[in-house]
């Protein structure tokens, strides 16, 4: 009878495990509900953005745009440091933000970093404004180059811009009067000031904090309006694609201009020494990729025609004796055309003076020294023809005195002579008639 009962407690005892299962199983289903609630299993895309704003950028940023889309993230973050950019791409970008099915922050970081010029209207247009503390923003007005534009043109550049980024600033709620005068007046602001006087939503120490203040908050999509739950979400970091990184390196205005100096410069190599092969080839190579580059930059043809008139002029320079005034003249047309050759206001896709100073003078000194050997060569006495048997020393064959054969260079000639000539008597050639010498013995 007791061992009846024990049997039975023991089999009593072994009902507590199906019930932690139990529990298991309900834990586990209602962290399945409160998932998208907490952020749990959420994902959060961040990408970086860095330096002048060009093509490539916005081919950058609509990858991440599309890719966050179909990953169904959160949001995707724009980590931004940007000392300006082209007016074109930074309208493609804004219009990519805009109608943007995913949230985007724009993110201005780490401190010390700046959203200046199209920075400021990538700021703008973001679902949320985010600065990092120590950072800044501003300085948007359109640059205008002298001479460029006169003050109707630059009037009609600085009210576009203008309308265009109060437009962008209504819609997000922003302060649209600050950002006027960011382009009207390139004023500038902190990320502190920013945030009291409505420019930015928050600021974030890191992106973790940023994260944490996005939980819960509700933004306004082209699909309907979205409930962010962020607190927790595994972090994407996209990383820009090889194409991408390559593209980002060429689209570079002072590499895509020393790729055509490279390029112009080693196909003229190969011209005055066919057969190198080398320089034809490497020249050939660095003269498309530059041509490629240049295509995605806003090119002035002015500044090109005076790089092509440079060219010319060194060209020149080696077959006319002008005493270098043809290659200070190519010098000083090439420096103006490099300078001229980006049409574009902004400074940040400029080439650099100090790029083009570097390259002017190294293909200044490749002429002047391609000059110098032209002029050594032409001082140089004849070596081949008749011309250059001039001055040879040879031997008379036999005697004679008017004329005679003899040996000179390896072959026989007939010569004629002033001064009778010894059979093997050495003689010197002083000049030619045609076929004949005219020959004199060496004492």
């Amino acid at each position: 009878m007791f061992l009846r009962h024990h049997e039975g407690a023991l089999h009593r005892g072994t009902r507590p495990s199906g019930l932690f299962r139990s529990a298991a199983f309900l834990l586990f289903a209602l962290a399945l509900i409160l998932a998208p609630v907490t952020g749990i299993g959420a994902t959060v895309d961040v990408i970086r953005i860095e330096g002048p704003i060009g093509p490539v950028t916005a081919m950058t940023i609509d990858h991440a745009i599309d890719g966050a889309q179909e990953s169904n993230a959160q949001v995707l973050v724009i980590e931004l440091d940007t000392p300006g950019g082209l007016v074109s791409t930074t309208h493609k970008i804004t219009q990519s933000i805009l109608n943007a099915n995913v949230p985007v922050v724009v993110y201005v970081a780490p401190s010390g970093a700046s959203a200046t010029s199209a920075g400021v209207f990538l700021l703008a247009s973001a679902h949320f404004a985010v600065m990092a503390p120590g950072t800044n923003a501003g300085a948007a007005h359109p640059v205008i180059l002298e001479g460029q534009m006169d003050s109707t043109m630059s009037d009609k550049a600085t009210n576009d811009a203008s309308a265009n980024i109060r437009s962008i600033a209504h819609r997000h709620n922003r302060n649209a009067e600050w950002f006027d005068r960011a382009v009207r007046h390139s004023q500038s602001i902190t990320s502190k000031e920013a945030l009291d006087s409505n420019v930015i939503d928050f600021i974030a120490a890191n992106l973790t904090d940023l994260l944490d203040s996005l939980e819960g908050r509700t933004v306004s999509l082209p699909r309907g309006d979205v409930t962010l739950h962020t607190t927790g979400a595994a972090i994407n970091r996209i990383l820009p694609t090889w194409r991408e990184k390559v593209l980002g390196v060429l689209t570079n205005p002072n590499i895509a201009y020393i790729l055509m100096s490279i390029g112009w410069i080693g196909i003229l190599m190969e011209l005055y020494n066919p057969g190198s092969i080398f320089p034809g080839v490497i020249g050939a190579i660095s003269l498309i990729v530059g041509f490629y580059s240049l295509q995605t930059l806003p090119i002035n043809y002015a500044g090109l025609s005076l790089i092509i008139l440079a060219i010319i002029l060194f060209i020149l320079e080696l077959k006319i004796v002008s005493h270098g005034l043809l290659t200070i003249g190519g010098a000083i047309a090439m420096i103006i055309g490099s300078v001229m050759l980006i049409d574009s206001p902004d400074p940040a896709v400029h080439i650099s003076f100090s790029v083009i100073l570097a390259v002017v003078g190294t293909v200044v000194a490749f002429f002047v020294f391609g000059l110098a050997l032209a002029m050594k060569a032409r001082r140089l006495p004849p070596t081949t023809g008749a011309e250059g048997l001039i001055g040879q020393i040879g031997t008379a064959r036999e005697s004679f005195e008017s004329s005679g054969m003899v040996h000179v260079a390896g072959e026989y000639w007939r010569a004629t002579t002033s001064v009778p000539v010894k059979a093997g008597d050495k003689i010197e050639v002083i000049k030619t008639n045609g076929m004949v010498l005219l020959v004199k013995p060496i004492a």
